[in-house]
């Protein structure tokens, strides 16, 4: 998955990681475009905890054990996770995910902003509901 914005996704350590019950807590970014070092999520509803897949875990899992719990830096190129948030949300919406599940996934505050950013989807797939609309209404009569 790729919910997190980027400043939250370099601000993910080690103990952030609950393999257990598959999730990773949200709680804090990472100031990239200053002197870097910890700050809070843009508001409250940024801190939040999101489930992922097994086979994401996995991967989680291996990555993580060889890092130190302080760890500084681990070379992730900068299109990956924000190019991954988005193409994470699109497939959600998709998949008739609603926007009030992927705008708590990816830690919006209203979904407005979901509407917004994902606008050219949500037209795409009222398109494709008006069309189930005209096929099941013609198969009516």
């Amino acid at each position: 998955g790729g919910s997190f914005a980027f400043s939250e996704a370099l601000a993910l350590t080690p103990r952030d990681f609950d393999f257990t019950h598959q999730l990773i807590s949200v709680s804090k970014t990472w100031n990239y475009k200053g002197k870097g070092g910890f700050q809070p999520t843009k508001n409250r509803s940024s801190i939040r905890k999101i489930q992922i897949d097994w086979q994401t875990a996995i991967q989680f899992s291996a990555l993580v054990k060889k890092l130190p719990e302080d760890c500084r830096r681990c070379n992730i190129s900068v299109i990956s996770i924000h190019g991954l948030r988005h193409t994470h949300a699109s497939l959600l919406l998709f998949t008739g995910v609603s926007i009030a599940s992927v705008a708590r996934r990816l830690g919006h505050s209203s979904m407005t902003t979901t509407q917004k950013t994902y606008l050219h989807i949500i037209q795409e797939l009222e398109n494709r509901d008006i069309d189930l609309v005209m096929r099941s209404l013609s198969s009516l009569g």
